[in-house]
């Protein structure tokens, strides 16, 4: 009995809100009954919710489905073309990666190249060097060599001219000698000079 009870005080609900004062002036306008005219109104509502909500909703969802379609295809394409990118410069950095070792290599060999060079360009820059210095002190050697000799005779004259001197005694006697001898050298120069002329 009570769920009886619960099913009649339900229903007695539910008329509540069906059997409106509004529904009742329907339904006697249009001479039919309370619960047809309820009926024929929840018909209506349905009927307004279909062609307000579900028809713009047919209307409108497959060309909403159909853009999102369409942009989830572009959006896949664009990833698929980005991928096959990524793939390419992937497999070109893989490439140099390769190379790399030969890069290296070519690098190494041309540094020790370069090495050998400068070493052979030092080693013949010090020959160089070492020649001129050599010249150069040749020439300083040759240079005070002949030094040494005008030294050694000029020491070698002033030693004659002293031991001359000292061999030399010269007193008035041989002094006049020596004048007069003189005198008449020159006269007799002077003499066959003037014969000459």
């Amino acid at each position: 009995m009570n769920k009886a009870g619960a099913n009649e005080s339900h229903q007695e609900d539910e008329n509540v809100y069906r059997h409106t004062p509004m529904v009742q002036s329907l339904a006697r306008l249009f001479h039919v009954e309370v619960e047809t005219m309820a009926r024929a109104l929840e018909l209506l509502n349905f009927a307004i919710i279909v062609v307000a909500i579900v028809i713009p909703l047919v209307k409108f969802v497959p060309k909403m489905l159909r853009k999102r379609s369409e942009t989830l295809r572009h959006d896949l394409d664009e990833a698929r073309k980005l991928s096959e990118d990524a793939k390419t410069r992937l497999s070109a950095v893989e490439a140099k990666l390769g190379k790399l070792d030969e890069e290296i290599a070519a690098i190494r060999a041309q540094v020790e190249e370069e090495s050998k060079h400068d070493e052979e360009r030092i080693k013949s820059t010090i020959g160089e060097e070492s020649e001129r210095i050599v010249a150069a002190a040749e020439q300083e050697i040759s240079a005070a060599a002949a030094h040494a000799r005008r030294g050694l005779k000029s020491f070698a004259a002033e030693l004659a001219i002293g031991q001359a001197a000292k061999q030399l005694v010269l007193t008035p006697e041989t002094d006049r000698a020596l004048i007069a001898e003189f005198v008449s050298d020159a006269g007799r120069s002077g003499s066959s000079a003037g014969g000459k002329n």
